[in-house]
C-alpha cells in the first residue's frame, strides 16, 4: 500500500548526518531511541497510502530539537526541518513542510490530533509502550535532568510522570488502530494499579543506573 521509496542516498544522509545528533542527548532519547521510533514507524506504514521515504525522515529528526530543551522541542524539531537545506535534494518544499508538521505534531501531551496520516504515524511510533522500556527511559532522564535529587524523590517523580502519562485518564493518545499499543498500554496500566511493584521496578532501575544501592 505504501510507496516505498526510500533510497540508499537518503539512508546514507539520515544515518551519517543526523543519527549522531542524538549522541548529545539523554539516555533516554539517544540514537536507540531514535532507531526504535524509526523502526516501529516504518511497520506501521503497511496499514497506509503514505510515503516511505517521508515517514522515515520524520522519524530521524523527530527528537532533534531537544538540543534546545524539551519544552518546545517539538517545535524546534519541526523549525529544524524546515531550515535543514539538503532534505531539498530528497523531498519537493511541500513534501518538506508536511515533514515538519508531522514532527511538530508527534509530542505526546499535545492536546490535538495530529493533523496528517504522518503525524499520527510517527506520534503512534513514538509511543513505545513496553513497561521495562518506559520504566528504565523515566528513571536514565531523571538522573539526567534532576541530579541533585534523592533516591526517594527520583522515585516519586518517576512514579508521578507515569500515572500522569500512561496511567487511566492520563494524557497518552493513541491514533493508530493497526498499532499494538492499545493492549501493551493496558498492561502497563495493570502494573501502574499496583504502585508497589511499580515503585519496586523503579528502585530495581535506579539501582542498576547508579551502580548499585546500599540494602
Amino acid at each position: 500500500m505504501s510507496k516505498n521509496n526510500l533510497t540508499s542516498g537518503l539512508i546514507n544522509f539520515i544515518e551519517d548526518e543526523i543519527m549522531p545528533r542524538y549522541e548529545n542527548f539523554d539516555k533516554a532519547h539517544d540514537r536507540r531511541h531514535a532507531f526504535m521510533v524509526m523502526s516501529q514507524s516504518l511497520q506501521l506504514t503497511r496499514f497506509y497510502e503514505v510515503d516511505v521515504a517521508m515517514v522515515y525522515t520524520i522519524a530521524a529528526y523527530h527528537d532533534l530539537g531537544l538540543c534546545e530543551g524539551r519544552a518546545t522541542h517539538h517545535t524546534v524539531s519541526a523549525r529544524i526541518v524546515r531550515e535543514d537545506e539538503r532534505l531539498r535534494q530528497f523531498f519537493t518544499p511541500e513534501q518538506i513542510e508536511s515533514i515538519a508538521d508531522a514532527v511538530e505534531d508527534h509530542r505526546a501531551s499535545n492536546t490535538r490530533e495530529p493533523r496528517t496520516i504522518y503525524g499520527k504515524i510517527i506520534a503512534e511510533a513514538d509511543r513505545i509502550i513496553e513497561p521495562d522500556t518506559i520504566i528504565t527511559r523515566t528513571v536514565q532522564y531523571g538522573l539526567s535532568h534532576y541530579p541533585m535529587l534523592t533516591k526517594e524523590e527520583h522515585i516519586a517523580r518517576a512514579v508521578a510522570h507515569i500515572k500522569e502519562k500512561y496511567g487511566r485518564g492520563g494524557y497518552l493518545r493513541l491514533w493508530i488502530p493497526e498499532s499494538p499499543n492499545a493492549a501493551r498500554l493496558e498492561e502497563f496500566r495493570k502494573v501502574i494499579d499496583n504502585e508497589g511493584e511499580l515503585r519496586r521496578n523503579l528502585e530495581a532501575v535506579y539501582c542498576e543506573e547508579v551502580g548499585g544501592c546500599e540494602k
